[in-house]
């Protein structure tokens, strides 16, 4: 006995109830992981344009401590003289001697009898004397420096080689056993608990949402896995360590180095990029609010649904501006200049940008006019369709062929738009029909309303009428006028009248015409020769006895 897993799931309304709830968990998490993210990225992220007068001390690749400027010598200098002694202690054969001494009343490190690292105070934090932290330095160092050498020697890069071989093996079996699991298991129950093809539009999307947030999960997992074991095997060799330090110092380097100056402010790559996601975020967060308002709040006041647009549209950009605002002031940049901006823009829009101003323009006369609404079905130019979103810029609408079709808001106003639903969803739909000339009109006017009369989209008040047209080249032409409430399904309806009436006609023996034409040939005043006509004469007789005709000349 086989079954599909879509199908049982329709028997049991606890695991649709169960599926609805987890969509609803994924979508508040997201919005919370959100919020904390643009809470904590507000509060942390300007510190990446401060600058930071500190210099790392770094054994292959793994840093050590940081030392800070003192009185003689920049941080970089002094790192830049240690990490050069160190390097040289390691590659050398001699055994490593670490010593603390006293000079001019300042703890000093020797490696090797020679001098490496004064210890100033601003090197030392707050609860620690100089010497107690010349005393840790030098313990760090000597065995760092004991590690490194240890590292090259041919031992330990065996027993490297066999660990990274080891590492590789377990990054791709766990590889293919996370794609085994997330195709046979997690993606099929998925399918099981939210069957989109067979339920609502909203589960369709809460499966897709899932669906995606799976894959998602699926990929980041193997990138971390695979990361994993790089930044694994790349610490296992000195070489391989000091080169992915180097790159991603660079890299972190040339991030948070400043990029341009603003005022008293300085910025670098990454805090222009974390405040471009600050703003990303708070468009996402923004529509999620209204969303919620939309769904949670206003769908129980009693308002139509183009209102309740309306009103989450001004939410939305509400928001969206004011965060804009709190973002820059937070980030650093005086409002009060970006009136010349604004200006700059003003001219811009009046002269480059006309065309989004006059959409932008249109959309807010469509949405506090609402001669056109969310739900309305509507006719403009050479499409008809449902309008499903009305935005700033433009409206969506989507068509009887579910095409999704973008319009500009101007166009809704320079051109004349039928609207179907407006103020009154019902409309009526005229038929024309023909019939032959010597038809009873008395029996075809019975027959159109009897066709028309027992549909279930056709309205019985106003009733159905039929009107005679008038007296046609091949048929005399009436018109069948119905009344439904259900416009865009006005072509439907029309197939199915006219089915009817075909219905009706074929019982009735009334005829539907085509046209017809006559063409009378009379004597043509035409005179032969004697010789033509005996070539006809004899082209007559020998077509009747079957004889292909043959001239002697």
């Amino acid at each position: 006995m086989s079954f599909s897993g879509p199908v049982i799931f329709h028997q049991f309304p606890m695991a649709r109830k169960l599926s609805r709830n987890l969509a609803k968990l994924v979508r508040r998490l997201w919005l919370a992981g959100m919020t904390v993210a643009l809470i904590l990225a507000i509060s942390f992220a300007p510190a990446i344009a401060q600058d930071i007068s500190a210099a790392p001390i770094v054994i292959d690749g793994q840093e050590l401590f940081v030392v800070e400027n003192s009185e003689s010598y920049s941080a970089e200098v002094r790192a830049a003289i240690v990490n050069r002694q160190i390097q040289e202690a390691i590659l050398s054969e001699d055994p490593v001697r670490v010593e603390v001494l006293e000079r001019n009343n300042l703890p000093t490190i020797l490696l090797n009898n020679r001098h490496l690292l004064t210890v100033t105070e601003t090197d030392v934090p707050r609860g620690r004397t100089q010497m107690e932290q010349a005393a840790r330095w030098a313990q760090q160092i000597e065995l760092s420096v004991t590690q490194a050498q240890r590292e090259r020697t041919s031992s330990y890069l065996q027993s490297a080689f066999l660990l990274a071989g080891g590492a590789l093996t377990i990054a791709a079996i766990l590889h293919w056993t996370l794609g085994r699991v997330w195709r046979y298991t997690l993606s099929p129950a998925i399918r099981m608990m939210v069957p989109g093809y067979q339920e609502s539009d909203t589960e369709a999307e809460q499966s897709k949402t899932l669906q995606i947030l799976g894959r998602s999960v699926l990929t980041i997992a193997r990138a971390g896995l695979w990361l994993g074991a790089i930044f694994y095997i790349t610490n296992l060799f000195p070489l391989t360590r000091q080169w992915s330090y180097r790159i991603v110092d660079l890299l972190v380097g040339s991030l948070v180095s400043p990029l341009f100056s603003l005022g008293d402010s300085e910025y670098s790559v990454v805090a222009l990029l974390i405040l471009a996601a600050l703003l990303f975020a708070l468009v996402l967060i923004s529509q999620t609010v209204a969303d919620l308002l939309k769904s949670r709040v206003l769908r129980f006041t009693g308002v139509n649904q183009g209102a309740q647009e309306m009103v989450a549209i001004l939410v939305r950009y509400s928001l969206i501006f004011l965060g804009s605002m709190v973002l820059l002031q937070l980030w650093g940049l005086d409002i009060s200049s970006l009136a010349i901006v604004a200006s700059a823009l003003g001219v811009g829009i009046g002269f480059g940008l006309q065309n989004i101003a006059k959409d932008f323009g249109s959309g807010l006369v469509l949405v506090f006019e609402r001669p056109i609404q969310v739900g309305d079905f509507i006719e403009l130019q050479d499409f008809q369709g449902t309008v499903e979103r009305i935005g700033a810029r433009s409206t969506l609408i989507r068509t009887l062929d579910s095409i999704s079709i973008i319009v500009p808001n101007s166009r809704f106003l320079d051109a004349e738009v039928i609207n179907w639903s407006h103020g009154n969803p019902v409309s009526r739909i005229r038929l024309p029909v023909g019939v032959a000339y010597g038809s009873d009109v008395e029996l075809v006017r019975s027959a159109l309303v009897d066709a028309s009369r027992e549909h279930p989209r056709v309205l019985s008040a106003p009733p159905p009428q039929v009107f005679f047209k008038g007296f046609g080249d091949s048929a005399l032409n009436f018109e069948l006028l119905v009344w439904t409430a259900e416009p865009s399904k006005h072509l439907a309806l029309k197939s199915d009248l006219y089915f009817r009436i075909e219905t009706e006609f074929r019982r009735h023996k009334i005829s539907i015409p085509f046209p017809q034409r006559d063409l009378h040939v009379g004597n043509l005043p035409i005179e032969l020769s004697p010789q033509l006509q005996q070539m006809l004469q004899a082209l007559v007789e020998r077509s009747a006895n079957g004889k292909p005709f043959r001239s002697d000349r």
